[in-house]
């Protein structure tokens, strides 16, 4: 089988398993290691409460981490990668969470279908799903829906080495050259041990490997092998060893062990330290900016704090400029918009709104997205009133709402040398920036 100039990729990520083994904290009781977005030492999880506890049968995929599910970290990597024509995720015929994570991944690039009883049968689904599609010679790329941990790395790896195979095989996909596509996979460095009975004997660890995903092979040997499989009533583990079964060998193309896969909730503490170090989550810069004029009254609010001052400012909330440039700097860096599209000063609810409950409900959202405030600096720019004796609760008051420490929150003050409004005593402003990480 010929290749033609150029093979597409599509990749098949099974994600029917309905998780009868996977007990998966509730979202409402996710242990802090899963969700927690600090980086201090965490004590290892107590032992897992039994079947009776808060802990609810949930399929893996579909577990919180770090403000995700498994399987949009999982996704994530597959459709980002520009080589990558489009993702089938093969679901449960009764899956109800997967609508909802569909419509907010919104991208054309992402395809859905029906799964089977096993693994094995929903990449075979996959791939009838994709018989319209794709052409026989297309790679295909089967990918769990329970590794979140995919680097962009390790996938550019993976099709780079099917650029090599092309080379070496004269475009011929087909595997009659006895070379198949290519697998991800970790040399074992452990000592290994196998269990006879009473006895325990150490294996010979040279030469071996860990089979991780994605895999990838051309569309037809792959149907061919797994069809072959199935009427061998032989249930494979992956796709290599189906196409092992008909004598083709795929080359192992070495992949970063920190690419594990969630088996048991344990797992979720050792993915979501490997997600905070990744790349995938860089950090992130915000900043935002907010004035107000002065107009009646006899204090000001900022950061939350009440001081006294000849005038008041003409706000719909309470005014608060620290607080809102702070907000628009954490949604800045988010990605997120800005505080007049989640509090618009048209809604009646937030007339004379203490800002501090803006800046939680910010703050919510930055933790949800699985990141923290690493540092925020601020400076208020007002010839009134003094602040320097207020600074240090306007930290406190900042720091808590965002749930890290007082050190961390800068607040300074300066003048603008009587030029401008602000210098005419006709308002104030403050400019706040922020850096964001995981």
């Amino acid at each position: 089988m010929k290749a033609s100039a150029e093979h597409r990729v599509w990749a098949i990520v099974p994600a029917a398993g309905r998780g009868e083994r996977f007990a998966s904290p509730a979202p409402t009781a996710l242990p802090a290691y899963a969700t927690s977005t600090s980086t201090a030492t965490e004590p290892a999880p107590a032992a897992m409460p039994g079947p009776t506890s808060a802990l609810a049968v949930c399929p893996k995929q579909y577990a919180s981490l770090l403000g995700s599910t498994v399987l949009e970290w999982s996704l994530q990597t597959l459709l980002a990668e520009a080589r990558v024509h489009a993702v089938v995720v093969v679901r449960a015929a009764d899956d109800t969470r997967w609508p909802s994570i569909a419509a907010s991944l919104a991208t054309p690039k992402l395809l859905t279908t029906i799964g089977g009883a096993s693994r094995q049968d929903s990449v075979m689904n996959g791939l009838k799903f994709l018989a319209s599609r794709a052409a026989p010679d297309d790679w295909i790329l089967v990918h769990d829906a329970a590794r979140p941990c995919l680097s962009a790395a390790d996938l550019g790896a993976l099709l780079d080495a099917l650029n090599a195979l092309d080379a070496r095989t004269d475009g011929d996909t087909s595997g009659a050259t006895g070379t198949c596509g290519a697998v991800l996979a970790a040399p074992i460095v452990d000592t290994v041990k196998r269990e006879r009975g009473d006895a325990v004997d150490t294996v010979d660890r040279q030469g071996l490997w860990r089979a991780l995903t994605p895999q990838v092979f051309a569309f037809s040997p792959l149907q061919r092998a797994l069809m072959d499989a199935t009427r061998a009533g032989v249930l494979v583990t992956d796709e290599a060893q189906a196409m092992e079964r008909l004598g083709l060998r795929p080359a192992l193309v070495p992949g970063s062990p920190f690419n594990v896969k969630v088996t048991c909730v344990e797992d979720l503490a050792i993915a979501a330290k490997i997600l905070r170090m990744s790349e995938g989550n860089a950090m992130r810069v915000g900043q935002g900016f907010d004035v107000h004029a002065f107009g009646e009254g006899d204090h000001v609010v900022l950061g939350g704090v009440r001081i006294a001052h000849h005038q008041g400012v003409v706000a719909h909330s309470d005014g608060d400029v620290v607080i809102h440039a702070l907000c628009d700097a954490i949604l800045g860096a988010l990605g997120d918009g800005d505080i007049g599209r989640h509090f618009p000063d048209s809604d009646p609810r937030y007339r004379g709104a203490d800002s501090r409950v803006f800046l939680r409900e910010v703050a919510a959202r930055m933790q949800g997205a699985g990141l923290r405030v690493v540092n925020a600096d601020v400076t208020v720019l007002a010839e009134a009133p003094r602040i320097a004796t207020h600074r240090a609760a306007m930290a406190a008051n900042l720091a808590a709402d965002l749930g890290i420490a007082a050190r961390l929150v800068n607040i300074k003050a300066t003048t603008t040398e009587r030029l401008g409004f602000i210098g005419r005593g006709e308002g104030l402003a403050a400019m706040a920036t922020v850096l964001l990480g995981p």
